[in-house]
């Protein structure tokens, strides 16, 4: 078998390729390869450009699925869904539950969908989440950026239903696992005259920027309906619990309720607890009469 021609070593040995030729071919091998590696770093710069874009535009007007009050309408629900999920998967999910929707004689309710972004617990891959997260877990920074723009699109929200003559003290605002977290940030951040928050299966960030505006806040704060099953391996039960002790000790008026063996999930008697709080927070109107 004959020797394999060198193609590096000084003078031109018997067997070596001429040393035009043989730099030619490093020289183009080279190229190659930087040629490569360029067009992967610009691949590379074009995701993160319409990451950055996708994270940082203002939201446009959030899409939603809208359950209409059966009477007059004079209070508004915005529930916001879990990580992934849309308006209209969680409207479907509580249905499936219930056998109907969640529905009321006064109180409209609104089903808005997370605009799709770059998800790092997914590896940036696109989802529809409230905001993006370093990691699951209650014990690292939040990704403030995206909450406060998120944040922006759910006030448009808001303040749709008060042009539509709701007052502010007659909306609740809340969601499932993430939505629940979302809420929480929205309600006790940015408005603080809401009429209540729930969180069923969320949590907060240790250092959350939320018990950060709390140590500041000298107002009157909504009253916060927590739920959390003790089964729940992906949102740990204990970080459901850590929160509300620390939104009470910063003045929120804060129940939590239990439900042992039950996983990241809802349940039936969960929804109906949940309702049970709404009217009574959002209780019907009496209509003024003209006298």
């Amino acid at each position: 078998m004959a020797p394999r021609p060198r193609l590096e070593g000084p003078g031109e040995a018997e067997g070596s390729l001429p040393a035009r030729r043989r730099g030619r071919l490093c020289a183009g091998a080279v190229g190659r390869a930087t040629g490569r590696a360029g067009r992967r770093r610009r691949r590379k710069r074009r995701r993160r450009r319409r990451a950055r874009a996708a994270g940082m535009a203002a939201p446009a007007a959030l899409q939603r699925s809208v359950v209409s009050p059966a009477g007059r309408h004079t209070a508004s629900l915005i529930f916001l869904h879990g990580s992934g999920d849309t308006g209209q998967g969680a409207r479907t999910w509580i249905k499936q539950i219930l056998n109907q929707d969640m529905a009321f004689q006064h109180i409209k309710v609104i089903y808005p969908t997370a605009p799709a972004r770059p998800y790092t617990p997914m590896k940036g891959a696109f989802s529809t989440v409230w905001f993006d997260r370093y990691k699951i877990s209650n014990d690292c920074p939040e990704h403030i950026e995206s909450i406060d723009s998120m944040c922006q699109g759910l006030t448009d929200l808001i303040n749709d239903e008060i042009k539509n003559g709701i007052a502010k003290n007659r909306i609740l605002i809340g969601g499932f696992s993430m939505g629940g977290g979302m809420a929480m940030h929205l309600a006790y951040r940015f408005h603080q005259d809401l009429a209540g928050v729930f969180a069923l299966s969320s949590f907060l960030n240790k250092d959350s920027s939320v018990y950060q505006a709390l140590k500041r806040n000298q107002s009157v704060l909504p009253e916060l309906f927590q739920c959390h099953g003790t089964a729940d391996e992906l949102v740990l039960y204990s970080w459901g619990e850590e929160t509300n002790k620390m939104l009470k000790s910063l003045g929120v008026s804060a129940s939590l309720h239990t439900f042992p063996n039950l996983n990241h999930e809802l349940s039936r008697t969960e929804i109906e607890k949940l309702k049970t709080w709404i009217v009574k927070k959002l209780p019907v109107e009496v209509a003024k009469t003209n006298e």
